[in-house]
């Protein structure tokens, strides 16, 4: 009984963890909706990381930007790296910092990598646009 409730309350985590949160305003349109396919084997030294909690990893051949792909214990979310609240640039790709994800640029946008929603600056409109991931054993699918 614990074990199927257990199981129940993961899954619905996950499946609002993963609801499409990238459109908070008209105006986030600033990134691509460009096809993602991607394998992340956690085997791989790159990837080992993955394999705790909290723990983030940056996917560079994806995406607008890249992906950021992240450990929230329940499961894994990943993320496009491309700061959605400005026109894409050389510093608009975000950088792992902890738990979060921070553009280079001088506006500083932070968002967390749990939520993809900005930090700190309540002017921000856009959250991070986010992909679905699969696991099979140590290995992630993103795809959209």
């Amino acid at each position: 009984m614990k074990s199927s409730t257990l199981s129940l309350v993961v899954l619905l985590m996950l499946s609002l963890a993963c609801r499409k949160k990238d459109n908070l305003d008209p105006s986030c349109n600033f990134l691509l909706d460009i096809g993602v396919n991607e394998v992340v084997n956690m085997n791989l030294p790159q990837y080992n990381n993955l394999l705790f909690t909290s723990n983030a990893v940056f996917v560079s051949s994806a995406a607008n930007s890249g992906l950021i792909v992240v450990n929230v214990g329940t499961g894994y979310l990943a993320w496009d790296a491309a700061d959605p609240n400005h026109i894409p640039n050389s510093c608009g790709t975000l950088a792992i910092s902890g738990v979060l994800g921070v553009c280079g640029c001088d506006d500083g946008n932070s968002y967390s990598l749990f939520t993809g929603q900005p930090m700190e600056n309540p002017s921000l409109r856009c959250a991070l646009k986010s992909y679905p991931v699969t696991q099979s054993g140590n290995t992630l699918y993103i795809s959209n």
